[in-house]
């Protein structure tokens, strides 16, 4: 009689890697960031490139100077996307040296503070992005209009949620005409809009979350529950009231799908069963929607995002996929 022999897993080898996942959502940034070059110019190329450099600068000069390590990460890809996803989530005007601190703050104090790449508790693009909107609330509240191709001399302008939150207070539902329709928002053909620089065109956004999907580099969950849980909200919300503003306005303006398609999806910060997702993005969902309507800031997408990573390993403890072989506890 053969002996059956078990070996050690993992059992099943997969061609996923690490590096392939950074560059694959590199690669679905791509539309964005091209438009954003496109809409804003020099400004757009200096942010986006600072914010790459100092974020994998930083995390060479930690790993080698600090942590001792004697590998270096800054070749698998997640670095330079911490830095894209900060870039895109600046006005285009902001100066070097604001930029170079959230890159220490994303790096240093999100990602290597945790032990690096996997054990981060928190986004560290939006650790960055929300250190700055703290620290330097005048800088990162100054949005260059859609347009504007210079540097520190470009032309601001209001942002299409500081319009809604105008309404809002005001109760005055003619504010709301100074929005963009949704086409112009889908496309980011609004010259006189203004936001941050992965804000503009919802379309470029789509269509990365489109190659995501392909590559099932994500599943659908959770961008499709926070988008959803957004649009009905919001719906029902103007439906009551007229003064808040149409949902196909709210879900296409602001950080709503760069956070949902690109920040709310990292591996490390969000839960792991379709389930816990499923959870973690209508929660995400609601708290935007609450932050942005009643809170002190137009936009709530980072702070949702951020609330609810921490909240991740609740949700992964309590929403667990059945045990292969296991017997259901008698009641």
């Amino acid at each position: 009689m053969s002996k059956l022999i078990v070996s050690l897993s993992p059992h099943a080898h997969g061609t996923d890697t690490v590096e392939r996942n950074m560059y694959g959502v590199i690669i679905a940034l791509l539309p964005a960031l091209l438009v954003s070059f496109f809409y804003f110019g020099l400004g757009s190329v200096i942010v986006c490139a600072t914010s790459v450099l100092a974020c994998v600068f930083f995390e060479w000069a930690i790993n080698k100077f600090l942590l001792k390590n004697e590998r270096n990460t800054i070749l698998d890809g997640s670095a330079a996307l911490t830095g894209i996803l900060l870039g895109m989530n600046l006005p285009s005007n902001l100066p070097i040296w604001i930029i170079i601190i959230g890159a220490l703050f994303a790096i240093g104090v999100g990602k290597m503070t945790f032990g690096g790449l996997g054990q981060n508790i928190f986004n560290p693009a939006l650790v960055g992005r929300c250190a700055l909107l703290v620290a330097f609330p005048a800088q990162m509240t100054t949005w260059p209009k859609v347009g504007e191709m210079g540097y520190l001399d470009a032309e601001t302008g209001a942002t299409p949620l500081s319009v809604m939150k105008q309404a809002i207070k005001s109760g005055d539902i003619s504010v709301l005409d100074q929005l963009p329709d949704a086409t112009a928002l889908l496309l980011g053909n609004h010259p006189d809009g203004a936001g941050a620089l992965g804000e503009v065109c919802a379309l470029a956004l789509l269509l990365g979350l489109a190659f995501m999907l392909w590559k099932k580099i994500i599943t659908w969950h959770i961008p499709v529950s926070i988008i959803g849980t957004v649009f009905v909200v919001a719906a029902l919300m103007h439906l009551v009231n007229p003064v808040y503003a149409d949902p196909f306005q709210v879900i296409l303006s602001g950080g709503l799908m760069l956070g949902a398609i690109f920040m709310a999806t990292d591996y490390v910060t969000s839960p792991m069963t379709p389930k816990g997702q499923l959870i973690y993005g209508v929660c995400i969902g609601l708290l935007t929607i609450i932050i942005r309507n009643w809170g002190a800031y137009p936009e709530g997408m980072s702070f949702a995002i951020l609330i609810m990573n921490a909240f991740t390993p609740l949700i992964n403890t309590y929403v667990k996929p059945k045990r292969f072989g296991e017997v259901p506890a008698k009641k």
